[in-house]
């Protein structure tokens, strides 16, 4: 190994290191009794108490009303995560379809105008957004909370960029054998953007799981909530309960709120790397 080498894999390390660590502290934290953390701090080391704890978190109710688990903070985030990403690609390729193939006057102009979203965050369109799923009855509903979200000017933007790489002479030669417009969407373009689908997929499954502020929002009931606003939910009646506090438990949810997108990424890795790589193109 020569110099060159040995400094890069060092700086790796070292940036491997610097990124785990608060994960592995939650992780080991998690597993010690409360009268420890609260006594010691933070903890590096594995404690005692890991099935205990994870035990209690996963299967025993938990929150104000004692009613919910974080099995049940999991099913929602699960929910959340597929019905956001899932939406959010066929929105996307709708729309960029619609504005690569079906060349109108105003399509230009309309992308942009949907490119400008980008610089609305949520936080400017949470009202009226609350308004309308708030008279349509869907507050407390895995609809009201995944449907207000599934518009989406980044995966527009993408599969926008994709659709243009495609050679035209695939456009003519499906018009030669009489496909109709949603036959060439569905048998042409769909396969060829596999890798794009899973790249646009597993990034917005994550956004969607983390969500916090629109699930904090939307749900008014505990048996709803969603792991993210769980954690600082269950925190909040842990910390205030004239009880010990159980940071124990709070990290625990930590834990277990990391695992899902992290076996996402890992499982689809390869689609993933190569979707983002062929957007480049």
């Amino acid at each position: 190994m020569n110099r060159h080498t040995a400094i890069t894999h060092f700086i790796l390390i070292i940036g491997a290191m610097f990124m785990t660590l608060p994960v592995w502290v939650a992780f080991m934290t998690s597993t010690h009794a409360p009268e420890t953390i609260l006594r010691e701090g933070l903890q590096f080391w594995p404690g005692g108490h890991f099935l205990e704890t994870y035990n209690e978190v996963l299967f025993e109710p938990g929150g104000v009303m004692k009613k919910v688990t974080a099995l049940g903070m999991m099913k929602n985030s699960l929910i959340l995560g597929i019905g956001f990403s899932v939406g959010k690609v066929i929105i996307s390729m709708f729309a960029a379809y619609a504005i690569v193939y079906f060349r109108f006057r105003m399509a230009n102009f309309l992308f942009w105008i949907i490119f400008m979203t980008l610089l609305l965050p949520l936080e400017v369109r949470i009202i009226p957004s609350y308004k309308v799923v708030a008279d349509l009855g869907l507050l407390d509903t895995h609809t009201g909370l995944i449907v207000p979200l599934i518009a989406s000017a980044t995966g527009t933007f993408f599969f926008r960029q994709f659709f243009r790489s495609v050679p035209d002479e695939i456009l003519e030669a499906a018009r030669l054998d009489g496909a109709s417009a949603w036959r060439f969407f569905i048998d042409i373009l769909v396969p060829l953007s596999k890798t794009m689908i899973a790249a646009i997929l597993i990034i917005m499954f994550v956004v969607g799981w983390n969500q916090y502020l629109w699930p904090l929002i939307m749900t008014t009931k505990e048996e709803n909530y969603t792991l993210v606003i769980g954690i600082k939910q269950i925190y909040q009646v842990l910390n205030e309960g004239g009880e010990l506090p159980q940071f124990q438990k709070a990290f625990a949810l930590t834990i277990l709120a990391t695992l899902p997108p992290v076996l996402v990424v890992l499982v689809f890795q390869k689609w993933f790397v190569k979707g983002l790589v062929e957007s480049e193109k």
